[in-house]
């Protein structure tokens, strides 16, 4: 009788993650193609990363009044000890924003997979120092090399689009920033149970966070012109309409808001699913995931928004993740190999 509840126990677990997982990786596909079709139409990118965050907001809270979801639980002293990771969270999502709306969804992901060359980057300066290992750093090579070739064009030489390879860095640097100063106040904050802060709860709020950073850099870039910016979009697409009915670029502001608000959503429930999963799993089935999910997202919208990619795409795309994937695989290998006396 014990043998069969522990045995629908662990099935009911197999489901949930199977759930998660699903959940994750359909959130992040929808994403990446709502937020496209939202930067194509508006070029207000601080803008719509803002919008995108503020549906997450506009989801959480009202669940956390209603008690659907029990509130998280912080002092003044813990929102300031949360409010850098925020700054770096919203500097990680305007970045990778930013990159989409600047070049193809498919070369800011390959980009994005350079993540862990950034996060082993900033543990060797910042304390306390992370040393990896040997087969790690080799890996590490293994992608910068697979990006390296996605950006070598046949019968061109050397192509990047520089906007999206910039901002789709900072990204990185960003999330390797979070991430590294991130870790201990997370987990201190996770492990005093007064406080709440679920996995649910922890993102929610890293949410708020990254709101509220964000809004200065758009209160200091696009603020000022958003309603020339707005007006010119819309003149745009009814010039284009009465040319062309059916054509791509006749839209109307239902179109904008639509994709901008479908984007937050998407954003906001992917990231809490993945949260979930990360919290259940750990860090390393959560990264291999990760690395499996851009295959998927890659694929799809290079075929959705018509992103050609040559033979040193595709291969430089597979090698960077192969990479990625190596990569995650040889840290739990590393951790897992018993030290010497």
């Amino acid at each position: 009788m014990a043998d069969a509840k522990k045995a629908e126990g662990g099935m009911g677990e197999t489901l949930k993650l199977l759930a998660y997982v699903v959940a994750w990786y359909v959130g992040n596909t929808y994403y990446n193609i709502y937020n496209k079709k939202a930067l194509n139409l508006l070029h207000a990118h601080w803008t719509v990363a803002f919008a995108q965050l503020v549906v997450g907001i506009v989801w959480c809270i009202p669940i956390w009044i209603t008690g659907i979801r029990k509130a998280p639980n912080l002092k003044m002293g813990d929102i300031m000890k949360l409010a850098p990771i925020g700054l770096f969270a919203a500097c990680a999502h305007g970045g990778s924003v930013l990159a989409m709306g600047a070049g193809a969804v498919s070369f800011a992901q390959v980009v994005k997979a350079c993540e862990p060359v950034f996060a082993a980057l900033v543990a060797l300066v910042i304390t306390p120092v992370e040393i990896k290992s040997m087969l790690e750093y080799l890996m590490l090579l293994v992608i910068v090399g697979g990006v390296g070739l996605a950006c070598v064009k046949e019968g061109k030489g050397i192509d990047i689009n520089y906007f999206a390879f910039g901002w789709a860095s900072f990204a990185n640097l960003a999330a390797a920033l979070k991430g590294k100063l991130g870790k201990d106040v997370s987990h201190d904050l996770k492990a005093d149970a007064s406080k709440n802060m679920t996995s649910a709860n922890s993102y929610a709020v890293m949410n708020i966070l990254s709101a509220f950073w964000t809004l200065f850099v758009v209160l200091g870039t696009e603020a000022g012109s958003f309603q020339e910016t707005w007006n010119h979009t819309m003149e745009g697409a009814a010039a284009a309409c009465k040319k062309d009915p059916a054509g791509k670029d006749c839209f109307t502001a239902n179109d904008v808001i639509f994709n901008v608000v479908m984007s937050g959503i998407a954003f906001y429930l992917y990231n809490e699913f993945a949260f979930a999963f990360t919290n259940m799993v750990g860090a390393v089935t959560s990264s291999v995931l990760n690395t499996l999910k851009r295959v998927i997202i890659i694929v799809v919208t290079a075929l959705i928004f018509g992103e050609a990619m040559d033979r040193n795409s595709m291969a430089g795309s597979a090698i960077a993740i192969v990479g990625v994937l190596l990569y995650s695989l040889a840290g739990n290998w590393a951790k897992a190999k018993p030290k010497k006396a």
